[in-house]
């Protein structure tokens, strides 16, 4: 068994192909987790590629799409057949569009939706059976500093990231019976691409590696009875 704070733990984290996602299942595993990444294409870069390549085996990577809720059980069943039942669920996926609420096409703000907001629903009601079934757990949603304060030009963002803070608290108060914590992250400007494309000129005031600190805190080190926070990190 690897050495680490998760040593032994399943880890599922969604958007692991760049970024803060990446950044997350990198750092978990490196911590003894066993990790189910997922990304809408996995034929670029990834998290195991950050990893030693002995380490790689006792991870897995695959292609979903997680506003479409049979891609979700389908990865849902590979998890949990390869992996099992997972003791993290961090729901990092999503997007952004850049438009004035009087322009923005509703497709678009559709599509922001269902990646930011929606696929946190699905891939909770998907997970949780499994979670509850071992009466402990840690979920962890991707917020922003965007679900906290409005933004020009990100109305959709905005909603969806205000959205993922209302259900973070309402599924905190729920899950409490069964021990199963729910928090989420809300970051400030990140070194990322979806950074320069909602807010081009932004200069990041911390990396990917930083964020993951944070989340590894809440799947690690946190108390289990810290739930139903939304933890701002930004100044």
């Amino acid at each position: 068994m690897s050495a680490g704070k998760l040593a032994g733990q399943v880890a599922v984290v969604t958007g692991t192909s760049r970024g803060i996602g990446r950044a997350i299942a990198a750092l978990l595993a490196s911590e003894g987790a066993a990790v189910a990444g997922c990304a809408r294409q996995v034929s670029g870069g990834h998290f195991l590629d950050d990893l030693d390549p002995a380490q790689r085996a006792r991870h897995l990577v695959a292609a979903c799409d997680v506003r479409r809720r049979e891609e979700v059980i389908r990865f849902r069943d590979l998890v949990l057949a390869r992996l099992g039942a997972p003791d993290i669920l961090v729901n990092n996926a999503g997007s952004v569009a850049r438009a004035s609420i009087e322009t923005l096409p509703e497709e678009t703000w559709d599509d922001v939706l269902a990646a930011d907001l929606k696929s946190v629903f699905l891939v909770i009601q998907a997970f949780l059976p499994s979670l509850r079934g071992r009466g402990r757990g840690r979920i962890i949603n991707m917020a922003s500093i965007a679900g906290r304060r409005g933004t020009p030009l990100l109305g959709a963002y905005c909603a969806a990231k205000h959205g993922v803070v209302g259900l973070t608290r309402a599924l905190a108060e729920e899950l409490r019976p069964d021990r199963v914590a729910v928090n989420a992250i809300c970051p400030g400007s990140v070194d990322t691409e979806m950074l320069a494309i909602g807010q081009p000129g932004a200069k990041p005031e911390m990396t990917p590696a930083e964020v993951a600190r944070v989340a590894l805190f809440m799947a690690a080190d946190a108390p289990a009875a810290m739930t139903g926070q939304c933890v701002d990190v930004f100044g």
